[in-house]
């Protein structure tokens, strides 16, 4: 059987009575609409200072696959995986306790810290030295140490039931969803946009998602993957939407009408333009932009300021003081890097001069003479789906990637893993020839190899080397299969 006590965020604890009592009943359901679909005998229940999460006749396989969710899930600071035992005395604590830490505390320094609820006729710090005592008896090698010590055994005693914990586990923090308001996240597919959306999603947020195209259906295709990697990542409790918007047509008339410098600040500002009509049709009284200050030209103050005047919409930019690599480590973190990195550059617009402190009323005139029906169009056109429902069109998509289990003698397989995966786990096929090309070299080197063989993508789970095969047949790579072993 497996049991967990989860901890509500600190922050949560310091609201209201009536909000706290919310946001507990918020996180109930969302642990269990979620942890359900693993162990559908789960039983969740929110008290005061927790709540209990019970699985019985848990696999050890299902055992790692609700870790792995509850720590994506917003609003958990952490939780302890404990055993539950009847408290009769002290002596029997200790040898509870004894079960689980006396191996692990051999030749290392320990302290025993135990919660306390209910009336007793003892106070926690007694138990706590009457167990350590114990252990401390029992294994010569071990000491204890109050302060920093290398190990500290954690135990609860609610009553008449003691548990002892085996392992505590970090949660994600944050707020529970659906706290706070819908925010409509304006997605490119790079490491920016996906981290500000895990952001706002991490503060409780239910994030829909608006996408302009600009590259034509491989360039949907991979942001779609983008969107729905952080939604079911964190976000999988709750229904949101993907709206894509054609911004080609846009692009042209920038091209066609607006002065070189200028044109960087005027897409922005219809984007911005766009995403707020589509906010309105949702009722949603914010947009999320992953924008960091002086990243690009753009991106200044100056700019920035020009950019937010098109729009009374609410614009939320949660990486405006952070570098570049911080939110490259960030999107490691949370599971979205390799899918950026795989994504190709659009910019839409780029200006060899591009300014950096664009004057409104320059903007304003430039934008006379910029034809609106063409930003109306697009923005009436634009498909919305269900989020969820991108998983199985995807599937459809590349269904038109042979995959094979079987090679021959002759065969090339390309190991598009990154670096750190194929130095970890080497590819060995035995004499059949593997090239490793990481998926984020693939789109420039792949031109370069002897187009006259045939060339098999492998990556761990298949999924980025069936999408990377599905983008070289888009460019006319058409001798491109999967590789998965059998």
């Amino acid at each position: 059987m497996m049991k967990l006590i989860v901890k509500y965020h600190p922050e949560i604890n310091i609201k209201s009575r009536s909000v706290r009592k919310r946001f507990y009943k918020l996180l109930e359901s969302n642990l269990r609409i979620i942890l359900k679909k693993v162990h559908p005998k789960a039983h969740i229940i929110s008290r005061w200072t927790d709540i209990l999460v019970d699985a019985p006749l848990a696999t050890p396989e299902e055992r790692e696959q609700l870790l792995d969710l509850i720590v994506r899930i917003p609003g958990v600071d952490q939780f302890n995986e404990v055993v539950e035992y009847p408290f009769v005395d002290f002596d029997q604590a200790y040898k509870d306790v004894s079960r689980h830490w006396q191996d692990e505390i051999a030749g290392k320094s320990f302290c025993v810290r135990i919660k306390r609820t209910g009336k007793h006729d003892f106070t926690s710090s007694e138990l706590e030295r009457y167990v350590g005592g114990g252990l401390n008896q029992a294994v010569e090698s071990a000491r204890v140490q109050l302060k920093k010590p290398e190990l500290t055994i954690k135990a609860e005693l609610r009553d008449d039931v003691f548990h002892v914990i085996k392992a505590n586990h970090k949660g994600l923090g944050g707020m529970p969803l659906p706290s706070q308001e819908d925010v409509l996240a304006l997605m490119s597919g790079g490491f920016d946009s996906g981290v500000a959306a895990y952001h706002l999603i991490r503060r409780g947020a239910r994030t829909h998602f608006c996408f302009f195209n600009l590259g034509g259906k491989e360039h949907e295709i991979g942001v779609k993957q983008a969107c729905h990697q952080v939604w079911n990542a964190y976000s999988s409790s709750h229904k949101t939407r993907f709206i894509s918007v054609n911004f080609e047509p846009v692009v042209a008339e920038i091209l066609t009408k607006i002065d070189n410098g200028l044109m960087g600040v005027v897409l922005k500002r219809m984007m911005m333009r766009a995403a707020s009509k589509v906010a309105d049709k949702l009722n949603i009284k914010a947009l999320v932009t992953g924008e960091s200050l002086g990243q690009v030209s753009s991106q200044t103050l100056t700019n920035l300021n020009v950019i937010d005047r098109v729009t009374e919409t609410l614009i939320l930019r949660p990486l405006i003081h952070i570098d570049k690599s911080e939110i490259i480590d960030t999107a490691r973190k949370i599971g979205s890097h390799d899918l950026a990195a795989a994504m190709p550059e659009y910019c839409g617009v780029i200006s060899k001069k591009p300014t950096t402190r664009a004057v409104l009323s320059e903007i304003e005139a430039a934008e006379a003479n910029f034809d609106f029906s063409i930003l109306d169009d697009a923005i009436y056109h634009a498909n919305m789906m269900d989020v969820r429902e991108i998983e199985n069109e995807t599937h459809e998509e590349v269904k038109e990637v042979e995959q094979v289990t079987d090679l021959s003698s002759d065969s090339i397989v390309l190991d598009i893993r990154s670096p750190e995966e194929t130095d970890n786990a080497p590819l060995d096929l035995g004499d059949i020839e593997v090239i490793e090309l990481p998926f984020f070299k693939l789109a420039t080197k792949f031109g370069d190899l002897d187009q006259t063989k045939s060339y098999y993508l492998y990556c761990d789970r298949g999924v980025m080397s069936r999408l990377q095969a599905l983008l070289l047949h888009e460019h006319g790579y058409t001798d491109v299969k999967v590789y998965r072993k059998g």
